[in-house]
């Protein structure tokens, strides 16, 4: 799979001695959905502005399809869609007028037919012709993607998609992106809500005090870093744990009716069987057994705080 994205020793530092980005290394595949997550103030928006030319980077190399962001400016901008967090667009212009005005701005020739796609593809066709405050917040958010759309990028971004919009909305605009990653566009967005990057996402990068700490295709870090948890449902109260299984580092729960006990899931001794055993021989019953697997979101909050 060939790399639409290329970031490489990329350095941010502000007036006052601020480094925002610290020697930042990305690849992006074509077609792929890059998830980005990071704490508030991490540099996910000064990553986002450097790749698109609003922020200019102090040191590093930025090539979007091959062409330098710098030296070759306007090819890359017109290689690229952002969807801003903030939603900043004229209140008074119709939705056919806003997406065919960003259509020109990047010299792109009139093409009714593919705004009038774009439109119906975002469930916006209906409301062509509705003045932009008229709409609600999602819709609103929907006519930001068809301007970032109109003039047929090969790469979106999407700062905080669905901030502020409703769970049904939410996941509709999933299925929205998913349907935008089969026509080819590479997505990069931006999250606070993890279990959308867990729902939509090939690919997670975590970006932490500027630095980029990891980078994982999803589904090999919820292996490598997701742990177990084996949850035994006692037949009866436990007042206290008995003294051989001390070793374990069990958890009982308040209600002292489960207990519960962490393991690695890729280890190929993982303590389970003895563990079963003392806890007969120890004379506790149980009634039930399962298991759990860390989420991404617990393993996000392991990994920042590391």
């Amino acid at each position: 799979m060939s790399e639409i994205l290329s970031i490489q020793n990329l350095n941010k530092t502000y007036e006052g001695g601020f480094q925002a980005l610290k020697n930042v290394n990305l690849f992006i595949n074509r077609g792929e959905i890059f998830a980005l997550l990071g704490p508030n103030g991490a540099g996910k928006t000064t990553l986002i502005g450097a790749v698109c030319g609003m922020v200019r980077p102090t040191s590093g190399q930025i090539l979007v399809d091959g062409h330098d962001i710098v030296q070759d400016f306007r090819r890359t901008r017109e290689l690229i869609g952002l969807v801003p967090q903030e939603l900043s667009t004229d209140s008074f212009e119709t939705v056919w007028d806003t997406v065919n005005f960003s259509r020109g701005l990047f010299g792109q020739p009139p093409n009714t037919d593919y705004v009038e796609a774009t439109l119906k593809n975002l469930s916006l066709w209906d409301k062509r012709k509705n003045t932009i405050r008229t709409l609600s917040g999602g819709m609103k958010r929907r006519v930001m993607i068809a301007k970032a759309l109109s003039h047929e990028p090969k790469v979106l971004f999407l700062d905080e998609p669905t901030a502020g919009v409703d769970v049904e909305l939410r996941k509709d605009m999933w299925d929205q992106v998913h349907a935008l990653q089969k026509t080819g566009v590479t997505i990069i967005l931006t999250t606070h809500y993890i279990e959308e990057a867990e729902e939509m996402a090939d690919r997670i990068g975590i970006i932490s005090k500027g630095e980029l700490i990891l980078t994982e295709c999803k589904s090999a870090l919820m292996r490598k870093l997701g742990r177990k948890e084996l949850v035994l449902d006692l037949a009866e109260p436990l007042g206290t744990l008995p003294d051989r299984l001390t070793k374990y580092k069990l958890d009982l729960n308040a209600e002292r009716t489960a207990i519960k006990y962490e393991f690695d899931s890729t280890s190929d001794d993982n303590g389970i069987s003895e563990l079963v055993g003392e806890l007969v021989r120890s004379g506790c019953s149980f009634k039930d057994i399962h298991t759990k697997q860390s989420s991404l979101e617990e393993i996000f909050i392991r990994l920042v705080k590391k």
